[in-house]
């Protein structure tokens, strides 16, 4: 049985003692170690309680550094504390970036490996080499933001000046999508969308609408940037410009038995893929014996040739081979004749241009005579005083127009009369095959 507390001690010495703890941590535990440490001196019996009594000046003393009375548990509190020790601590160096270098917390971690690397190699020297650690804080840490995963990296963003260059060389010198994306080395859709927002902006400062540039110009200090090179040095690809579109016709795994002895090639492949019948032997043994280049130009100029396979609604291109669906097929040919030609630059850099100029007359060729068609099924009918001119087109309205659900898309009218069934209860809106 434990001893029993004399009633000579006065509340007012427990009151004083503990009521501060209820309002200040850092007292509490010095009120209460002194506290008892009177208790003891007065009290010999009381000086060794029982072992299973806890210490309050213990408990005062372990929760010293958090939350005073937490119901929090005890592994979270230390986990928070150490946060913030450390945001308070190493963390700091992370709070204002260096202008030119990602501010990544791999970059702090290498910083300090090699911090600790070059002051045991260095010894004395150490002092010397301090004055460049902020000129290689761009080289340290690279494009990784997450130490953990060092798959995941952030992909670098076009500079003011690469951008600038772009709209410039597309709207001022006049030269063609495919010409700046490989000079630069940027994809022909960011050319594009690069013209686009480069003219936004530039119709927002005529209206006079505010534009966020402080935010653009300290987004581009802290994520990785492509810069322009001027010449002699050459400018570096900003991203893969020649990749190979995943197409729809591929998607499934097809075994199709072939013979050993005969020539299977990619063209072949393709139409394969796009269920259509074989080539017979005559055209084939003239495409495999024709000049590859010459036959990609002839796909590529003349994209209204290619043949097509099935009716109706699945009507499709025969999927042609990858030397014709890349998005720049003309570099082909020119990594040909360097191979073919490695000591004559001049040369072929002239059959390039050639190329490039052929290709372009053709697309104007193209939409040339798809204007020029449009025109002609066109009626144009002015009145007499010319202030109003009337135009008509003739439609024709059948099944093949209209197709076998009544919504085609060369037909007008194709919503009157046919009603959606978008919102009716009980219509199943996903799909329930897959054809192929």
């Amino acid at each position: 049985m434990p001893p029993r507390i004399n009633s000579q001690i006065s509340n007012s010495m427990i009151s004083s003692s503990v009521t501060p703890c209820l309002f200040n941590p850092s007292a509490s535990a010095l009120l209460l170690s002194s506290s008892s440490s009177c208790c003891s001196s007065r009290f010999p019996a009381f000086s060794n309680p029982a072992p299973s009594w806890p210490s309050p000046t213990g408990n005062c003393r372990s929760q010293r550094s958090r939350r005073p009375f937490s119901s929090s548990f005890f592994l979270q509190t230390r986990l928070r504390s150490r946060m913030f020790e450390w945001l308070n601590g190493e963390g700091t160096r992370l709070k204002h970036h260096i202008p030119g270098s990602t501010n990544y917390l791999t970059n702090l971690k290498e910083r300090n490996a090699s911090a600790a690397s070059e002051a045991k190699s260095a010894g004395d020297h150490s002092a010397d080499a301090g004055g460049s650690e902020e000129g290689a804080l761009s080289d340290i840490g690279g494009n990784r933001p997450f130490p953990l995963n060092p798959s995941f990296v952030s992909e670098s963003i076009l500079s003011e000046e690469l951008r600038n260059e772009i709209y410039d060389r597309v709207v001022i010198q006049k030269m063609s999508v495919r010409a700046v994306s490989v000079e630069l080395g940027v994809d022909m859709k960011r050319v594009g969308a690069v013209v686009r927002l480069v003219e936004l902006e530039k119709r927002w400062r005529k209206e006079g609408k505010p534009l966020a540039l402080p935010y653009a110009r300290t987004v581009h200090e802290m994520i990785p940037t492509t810069p322009l090179h001027h010449p002699p040095r050459r400018q570096v690809a900003h991203e893969s410009i020649n990749d190979l579109p995943v197409h729809r016709l591929t998607d499934p795994q097809i075994f199709y038995p072939v013979s050993e002895s005969r020539h299977f090639t990619r063209v072949d492949a393709g139409r394969v893929f796009s269920a259509a019948p074989a080539l017979p032997h005559s055209k084939k043994a003239g495409i495999t014996s024709a000049d590859p280049s010459i036959l990609t130009d002839h796909v590529t100029r003349h994209p209204n040739q290619i043949e097509r396979v099935g009716k109706g609604d699945s009507e499709h291109e025969v999927l042609l081979p990858a030397d014709a669906r890349i998005p720049h097929p003309h570099l082909i040919a020119f990594e040909r004749d360097r191979l073919a030609k490695p000591a004559e630059y001049r040369e072929r850099m002239h059959l390039y241009n050639e190329r490039l100029k052929a290709e372009e007359e053709a697309e104007k060729e193209r939409k040339r005579e798809a204007k020029e068609r449009l025109e002609k099924r066109i009626t144009k009918i002015e009145t007499k005083d010319g202030r109003f001119e009337f135009r008509f087109k003739d439609v024709v309205v059948s099944r093949e127009t209209t197709g076998s659900n009544g919504r085609g898309t060369t037909a007008p009218g194709r919503r009157y009369g046919v009603p959606t069934y978008d919102r009716k209860k009980g219509q199943v809106k996903i799909p329930t095959r897959v054809e192929v």
